[in-house]
């Protein structure tokens, strides 16, 4: 019997006369309460499903597109981020924290890298390395080329591509590169440094390094994502052994999360060759 016949049934006489089902529920009548439920219960799944299936094809779809990398960046997310330090333990790992000797103006650093000339044949470049650095800095050589004898960098980092193509430039055209007194050079900054036929560090200068990441806006897939990690990691291992320092140096940035700086003490810079040997440690204090 269905619900609605008991229903029916159990109405008081004094109700009135009985009313005639409506043909809905005439319908309904014929089947069993169980069997309405499931069949109610079934189109709720089917419907859960459909939408389940097409969220799964939009993921698979945006998943299978392309990646577009625009280009590569070491991460510069803070102009003085914290020195790197062992898990749980609290302690410096390895690594000194000149943060204490830098000057330099955070918004300065903050802005598109700069050049200018100063007296003795110094031109500073100081600020973000952002995409279309080394084009600006290729203008900058050809304009007063002749009178550029050492780059001085200040800079927390930026565009992978712009900072290689600044050192490779610097070293095309023999120019020395520093880091001076109150002087940040971070995260891609040190490739540039790279480049200079001789180097000067200040003892009271930041030199830092950590992990790159991508600019691209679009998640790349697991599986390319570790391929262009590798991929750039051995681009910067080659760039730095062709400017004859140790790709050694380089395992501390891989060590380093991007929010963190490892930063090189003396005589880190001098064993990598970043400092000392054809270069030279500046010894100011």
């Amino acid at each position: 019997m269905s619900v609605l016949e008991q229903m029916q049934q159990e109405r008081p006489a004094e109700a009135g006369p009985e009313r005639k089902p409506g043909l809905l529920a005439r319908y309904f009548s014929r089947f069993d309460e169980g069997e309405v439920i499931r069949w109610a219960f079934g189109g709720l799944l089917v419907g859960t499903f459909g939408v389940l299936g097409f969220d799964m094809h939009d993921l698979i779809h945006a998943r299978s597109a392309p990646s577009t990398m625009p280009g590569q960046h070491l991460a510069a997310p803070a102009v003085l981020p914290p020195a790197v330090h062992d898990r749980g333990s609290g302690a410096a790992s390895g690594t000194t924290d000149p943060r204490d000797h830098v000057t330099a103006d955070e918004e300065v650093l903050r802005a598109p890298m700069q050049f200018t000339l100063e007296p003795g044949g110094v031109l500073t470049a100081r600020g973000y390395i952002d995409m279309g650095a080394r084009t600006r800095f290729e203008e900058e050589i050809e304009a007063r080329g002749e009178y550029v004898r050492v780059v001085a960098l200040d800079s927390p980092g930026g565009s992978l591509d712009d900072a290689i193509g600044m050192a490779r430039l610097i070293r095309e055209k023999g120019i020395a590169t520093a880091v001076e007194d109150g002087a940040l050079c971070a995260s891609s900054c040190p490739l540039v440094l790279a480049g200079g036929t001789a180097r000067s560090i200040s003892v009271k200068a930041a030199v830092g390094v950590h992990q790159f990441y991508s600019v691209s806006d679009e998640p790349a897939e697991a599986a390319q994502a570790m391929s262009d990690a590798q991929a750039t990691t051995a681009r910067i291992s080659r760039h730095l052994s062709d400017m004859g320092v140790d790709p050694a140096l380089w395992l501390h940035a891989l060590d380093t999360p991007p929010r963190s700086l490892y930063y090189l003490s003396v005589q880190e810079m001098q064993d990598y060759r970043l400092a000392g040997g054809d270069t030279k440690m500046a010894a100011k204090r």
